[in-house]
This record gives C-alpha cells, sequence and structure tokens, in this order.
C-alpha cells in the first residue's frame, strides 16, 4: 500500500476549484444473519458450493416489519454522529418502503433535518455511484452546503423463495456517507465520473410486475399472471457487469491520471467475486488491494459500496491519503465509477442492529 505521504498532490491548495469531499461513512446491517448452512433444505446447496460459485458466506436478513428506511435510517445516524448537519438528503435504493411516495424525505423528516431537500436515486445497484455524483452536482450548484448520501436495499423483499441463483447472493444493507464542498486538492474529493447506461438490456435484471406497465395490462394482471419477484439473467449479466465496470474503472483512471498499479484500495459493487477478480485482473489490481465483502454480507444492492468503506475503514484496511476506486454496475442496464483520495478523519463504526422503529 502507499502512504498517504507519498501523494505529493495532496497538498491543501485554498484556490482549488469547489469539489465533492467525503467527509464521514458507516454501515450498517441487521442482526438477522443467515449462513450458507443455514439457507432453504430444498435449494440443495452447500457452503462449498455457494462460496465457490459466489464467494459469499453469509447475508443477513431484514425480519418482518423492517423496510429500507428503517436500516437507512440506522446507518445515516451513524454517518452524522458528531458531524455537521446537513441540508440535503439523497437515498440510493430500488426497494423504496412504497411505489410513491419517494421514501427520502421521509428519512429525512425520521433524521430531524427539517424541510430539506430530499429524495431517491433509482440505479440499481450503480444507486450509490449515480447518488455521489448526483451529490456532487448539488454541491458545485452551491445547492447544498452538506449532503447525506444512503444507500439502502432490502433485497429479501422481492427474492422469489423458489430461486436459489438470487437468494443464495443477495443480503440486506444500508451504508452512509457525508459529502461537503471542499477543494479537489484535499483528502475525500471526488476527482472525477464517468456514468453509462443501456436501457436495450433492461430485461437482464428486472422486477416484472409492480409498475405502471403491468397495472396497464390490466385484465392480465388482474388475473394474478404478473411476476413480482426479482429475475436476474446470471451469465448475461457477468459479461455485462465486467465490461461495463472495466471499461467505466478505466476512463476514470484516465481522467485522474492513475494507472491501476496506482491504486491503493479498489472497492467494486459487491456483485459475485467472479467478477470483482475478473475485473480487478483486467485493471492490474492486485487481489490484496481489492475490498471483498461478500463473504460477510453478500449482495446489498445500492448499499454494497459504503458498506464495504466502512467495514474496510473499521478494520483499519483505509488510511488518508490513499487512492480509492470505486465501481458499480447494475440493473437498467446501469454503471458508473469514481475516484477519491481516502479522507484522514476516522469514520464512524458500524454497529449492531439496535431499534429499527426508532
Amino acid at each position: 500500500m502507499i502512504e498517504a505521504a507519498q501523494h505529493t498532490d495532496d497538498v491543501q491548495d485554498d484556490k482549488a476549484p469547489r469539489a465533492c469531499v467525503v467527509e464521514r461513512v458507516a454501515g450498517f446491517v441487521p442482526p438477522l444473519r443467515v449462513t450458507n448452512d443455514e439457507l432453504p433444505l430444498d435449494w440443495e446447496v452447500s457452503d462449498v458450493w455457494v462460496r465457490s460459485r459466489t464467494g459469499v458466506g453469509s447475508r443477513h436478513r431484514a425480519g418482518h416489519g423492517v423496510s429500507t428506511s428503517d436500516l437507512a435510517l440506522e446507518a445515516a445516524v451513524r454517518a452524522l454522529a458528531g458531524a455537521d448537519t446537513v441540508d440535503a438528503l439523497l437515498l440510493a435504493t430500488s426497494t423504496p418502503d412504497h411505489p410513491l411516495p419517494a421514501t427520502a424525505p421521509e428519512l429525512a423528516t425520521r433524521l430531524g433535518l427539517g424541510p430539506v431537500p430530499a429524495f431517491d436515486v433509482s440505479a440499481v445497484c450503480s444507486g450509490f455511484v449515480y447518488g455521489l455524483a448526483v451529490g456532487a452536482g448539488l454541491l458545485a450548484a452551491g445547492a447544498a452546503q452538506r449532503v447525506l448520501l444512503v444507500g439502502a436495499d432490502v433485497y429479501s423483499t422481492l427474492l422469489d423463495p423458489a430461486d436459489r441463483s438470487a437468494g443464495i447472493v443477495f443480503g440486506d444493507g444500508a451504508g452512509a456517507v457525508v459529502l461537503r464542498a471542499g477543494s479537489a486538492t484535499e483528502a475525500g474529493a471526488l476527482l472525477g465520473f464517468d456514468l453509462g447506461s443501456d436501457g436495450g438490456h433492461a430485461g437482464l435484471i428486472q422486477v416484472p410486475d409492480g409498475g405502471s406497465r403491468s397495472r396497464a395490462a390490466g385484465a392480465q394482471a388482474a388475473a394474478g399472471e404478473g411476476d413480482p419477484y426479482f429475475r436476474m439473467w446470471g451469465s448475461e449479466v457477468y459479461k455485462h457487469a465486467v465490461i461495463r465496470m472495466t471499461e467505466s474503472a478505466r476512463r476514470v483512471l484516465d481522467r485522474v491520471g492513475w494507472s491501476g498499479d496506482d491504486v491503493d484500495c479498489f472497492v467494486a459493487h459487491q456483485a459475485n467475486a467472479r467478477i470483482l477478480s475478473a475485473v480487478a485482473d483486467r485493471l492490474g489490481i492486485p487481489a490484496e488491494r481489492c475490498v471483498n465483502d461478500l463473504a460477510e454480507v453478500g449482495n446489498t444492492g445500492a448499499a454494497s459500496i459504503p458498506l464495504a468503506l466502512a467495514r474496510a475503514q473499521d478494520a483499519g484496511r483505509l488510511r488518508g491519503g490513499e487512492r480509492v476506486l470505486l465501481t458499480a454496475f447494475g440493473g437498467g442496464l446501469t454503471w458508473g465509477s469514481t475516484a477519491l483520495r481516502w479522507p484522514s478523519r476516522p469514520a464512524a463504526l458500524a454497529q449492531p442492529f439496535q431499534d429499527a422503529a426508532r
């Protein structure tokens, strides 16, 4: 790993352009932990089988009556601990509490933030990176001085009990960051973005029922022929994920003037261990510089990157000034990447689940 002192371009410059700076990060998972040995017997899987194909050893479930906003609240409270107030809130999720309205305004109220602007960002597993770009835009425009960005998903509410392919991978969780306006030369500054989408492959990752398309079907929907569960075409998704995350990450590396060897810590969306390894190999980033949180929490959707960052910070794997590369891929199809120098201020610690009904 490269020490912060070796980065000569980390010197503060008060005259540098206004930038988006990551100030704090926190993560949260609910207490119910489901190991591979505790998966349904009719799935006919073993711990060795699941780990060899996905890298997942366990996942957390929100449990009865616990929604996305409940998990988001826990992560947000931890991220805000000891921080100044924020004046905007973004919630990246594809499992909102309700189809309408957005979940973010209710979350802002539960946090006691007052009448701040609050809205959801829907880009599935790329939602957190998209949210970082939106937050950076709010700060650059002067619409906010501090932004709270939360990534949270409760995928257990979307999973088909008979679909082991998704059931073995996905877990529930939330992660949050506090963003503030600052200088592009200081630690924590987001240095560049790459975002993209391809709606021509929307059917590869989808919940077919529940939106206006299925409601517009009228009689068919009334007859109960819709499909309300999460569906994913694994082999095709694998190919697109590896290509899109690799290409996107390379574009960001080019923009900030880094090579793969310059990256101290690589945090990709925690989709599947094989995907993470394939992308890192193509970027020339050694395995020891990659954060892999799959064994503990599985794929937590929009929460995966901030949760992985929080857990890596808590474990001492991230040090101030280190060069960090983030990349994600999700339904839509969507993808995105960004690069930053890790902030020196300690992050909030992930803590045990206590009171989801707060």
